[in-house]
Formats: structure tokens, C-alpha cells, sequence
């Protein structure tokens, strides 16, 4: 089974928590290669589907037979067709840098927001970046833990983006629940990080996760990139007084999510990058839609 998501947010650690940084080093290597999570059930595998009409609303009301799914450019037969409630692991990744200072208020209280919608079983880490990247709260159920975090953050700094979006790559493998999500929440590009885009997009590509955005002021055009490939969406924020809405569309997709199986034939160990393509059709009359799902996935080597 395919699954992804992934919550990124970052936060100011206070003395006396525990905390996992990454620190200066030198440029390194390529990143080691990671084997895909792929979850098979009788050789099934799951794809999860948002699909959304023109003003961002989820389209929840759809059937199997709105669906087409390929991969590699070769349609498969869809096995399953469900729609998904189930509790998720997500880590947010917050921007505490220095050019968050005026925007900190606001940010903090759209992550409450988003807080508040969660449902029984979810768990929550946190992630604060600037000059780097650190967990502040481990997955977690317990929101005020996340929110006394959250409230000890102060902003300075620059922006190590890519290095947060690797941290949280390895952090949200934690999380107790088969989906997982990740959210970012940056005002800006990255300026300070060690790793690379190109490292980066490695890591996130094979972490069995969704990666969600909002971009404050800037179009985040990595982040739209990286949540088109996983599954997820990025949102483009350019006043403070449209966060809140912004934030409940985003709670509202990531909770309405349709998953499709299928069979892939016959299984290859081949360590390639399988691509995955999904056609949605509305019915006649409807409104044109918008799908996102996990573009593809690098199958294990022999």
C-alpha cells in the first residue's frame, strides 16, 4: 500500500526538552537510498487521491468508475475504491526566521487552527527551522504539548528549508499511524541549508509520506513542486488576513481522501522509479476537478 503525508512546521526549542538538530557539516554525499514504503496486500497497492473543485473544496461524492489509474503509462484495473477517515501521524515544520518576526502571531495561531481538527489516534511532532533544523516535540497526542512548544518560539535566523524537509523525511518514520503527513510553513526560499534541492526531493521521494505547504507572501515554487509529487497541495498565501481560511482548506483536504488499489501485474525488484498517473472525470454537468496523488514510487532493488 501506498501512502503519503507529511505536516512541516518549525519551532524555538525551550531549555530543558529534548531535541534533535542538524548541524553544520560539510557538503554531503548523495543521500543514501532508502527502500520504498510500499505496503502490499495480496500484491495490492493502495494510491490516495484528493480531488478538489475549482475553489479548493474537496469533491467527496465521486464513484470507482470516475477513476482511471496508470502506471508506467499502462492502465490497470482498479481492485478498491474506499474513502479514507483513518487517524494520521503528522509533522509540521514551522519557519521561525528572522523574516517570520512580524508574521509569528499570525502563524502560530493558524497552526492552533489546524490542531483543533484533529480526531481521535492522530499524533503530532513539531519542527522549528531557521539557521537549521530541530524537532522540538516528538510525535506526540498530546496537542498542548505541541502548542507550549510552539509558543516558546522565537524568530531570528536565516531559512534552512531543505535541511528541515530532510529532517522531518527521517522524523516522520515515527509516527504510529500508516499515513503520514507533512506540512510546511514558510514565508520564503532557503538561504542556509547543507543539503540540496536535488537531495532533498531524494529523501522526500522515497518517505512514504504526503508533503502539504503554505507559502506566506512567496509562491513557494519548490514546495509546489515537492507536494505535487507526493500527493499533497501548497497554498500561496499573500495576506495575513487570508491564513485562516487557507488553513481550513488544507484541514479539509488532507481529512477527505479517496484510495484506490490495484494490481500491478507482476512485481519487479528492479530498484526503477515506477511512475503513476490518475485520471479523474466528473459527472456530466459537474464542475471541472482537481486530482493530486503520489506520482510514483522506486520499486526495491534485488
Amino acid at each position: 500500500m501506498v501512502k503519503f503525508s507529511l505536516f512541516l512546521l518549525c519551532i524555538y526549542a525551550v531549555e530543558g526538552q529534548q531535541r534533535i538538530a542538524i548541524t553544520p557539516r560539510a557538503r554531503p554525499a548523495a543521500p543514501a537510498v532508502h527502500t520504498a514504503n510500499l505496503r502490499y496486500d495480496v500484491r495490492l497497492v493502495q494510491i490516495p487521491v484528493v480531488v478538489t473543485d475549482p475553489r479548493g473544496k474537496p469533491v467527496i461524492d465521486l464513484a470507482r468508475e470516475n477513476f482511471r489509474l496508470f502506471e508506467d503509462d499502462v492502465e490497470r484495473s482498479i481492485a478498491s475504491f474506499t474513502t479514507d477517515d483513518a487517524p494520521i501521524s503528522a509533522m509540521l515544520v514551522f519557519d521561525s526566521s528572522r523574516s517570520m518576526k512580524s508574521r509569528m502571531s499570525d502563524a502560530r495561531t493558524a497552526i492552533e487552527q489546524f490542531l483543533k481538527t484533529s480526531l481521535p489516534g492522530d499524533d503530532f511532532s513539531l519542527i522549528r527551522f531557521s539557521d537549521h533544523a530541530e524537532v522540538l516535540s516528538p510525535f506526540t497526542p498530546d496537542l498542548g504539548e505541541i502548542s507550549r512548544q510552539l509558543a516558546s518560539v522565537e524568530p531570528k535566523g536565516w531559512t534552512a528549508l531543505f535541511d528541515a524537509l530532510c529532517l522531518g523525511a527521517h522524523q516522520v518514520r515515527r509516527g504510529r499511524n500508516q499515513r503520514k503527513v507533512m506540512v510546511v510553513f514558510s514565508d520564503g526560499a532557503d538561504n542556509n541549508s547543507r543539503y540540496s534541492q536535488s537531495e532533498m526531493t531524494a529523501l522526500l521521494r522515497e518517505a512514504d509520506v504526503e508533503v502539504y505547504a503554505i507559502g506566506l507572501m512567496e509562491k513557494p515554487r519548490v514546495l509546489e513542486r515537492l507536494a505535487d509529487e507526493t500527493g499533497g497541495r501548497a497554498l500561496w498565501v499573500h495576506k495575513l488576513e487570508d491564513l485562516p481560511e487557507a488553513m481550513e482548506t488544507l484541514s479539509r483536504q488532507i481529512r477527505s481522501e479517496y484510495v484506490i488499489g490495484y494490481n500491478p501485474g507482476e512485481i519487479v525488484n528492479d530498484g526503477k522509479y515506477h511512475r503513476i498517473r490518475v485520471e479523474v472525470a466528473p459527472p456530466p454537468g459537474g464542475p471541472k476537478v482537481h486530482a493530486t496523488w503520489r506520482r510514483g514510487y522506486t520499486a526495491p532493488g534485488e
